[in-house]
């Protein structure tokens, strides 16, 4: 506690203990740059589709993401031990150096505003992708390509897709 009351009563750029008026040295080790420009930062996109994909379900109306036959290879992927959790399903990206671009496919719960959920997971998305990565999203499309009923077993809404296909 004392320490604290001594940082706060000196004078900025001295250091505690000085009183010759000496201070810290600007931009550490005598470097001159600051420390944002030694170098680079690459971000994959696999991670920025696993943020988006994330923050996408984090909207209590979003039942899943990816359609029909994305849902069904992953449903299969997650029974295969190793075969990843699907995080970023239904999730394309692009990156580039200081943007990026998302591409979802939703599958809403029925009853849900679709505009409304779809511009809460456009916030979402935007907000949890630009502040993980500093990335600024200049998009994020969102195609709605199924409603999951209430009395609905998980696939079944894959096999009636299937059949209208074949049909």
């Amino acid at each position: 506690m004392t320490e604290t009351t001594q940082r706060r009563s000196t004078a900025p750029g001295t250091r505690p203990g000085k009183q010759d008026g000496a201070t810290a040295p600007q931009g550490g080790r005598g470097s001159g740059a600051s420390p944002e420009t030694r170098g680079s930062t690459a971000i994959a996109d696999t991670v920025v589709a696993k943020i988006a994909g994330m923050a996408a379900r984090e909207i209590p109306e979003v039942h899943n993401l990816g359609g029909g036959m994305t849902r069904a290879f992953g449903a299969v992927r997650q029974r295969v031990p190793g075969g990843g959790s699907g995080v970023t399903q239904g999730v394309k990206v692009e990156v580039g150096e200081r943007q990026a671009a998302v591409d979802l496919d939703l599958v809403v719960e029925y009853g849900a505003a679709i505009a409304d959920t779809a511009a809460d997971v456009r916030t979402n998305v935007v907000n949890a992708v630009e502040r993980m990565t500093g990335l600024e999203v200049v998009e994020v499309n969102i195609a709605v390509d199924d409603v999951h009923l209430p009395d609905e077993e998980e696939g079944e809404s894959e096999r009636e897709e299937g059949q209208r296909r074949v049909a």
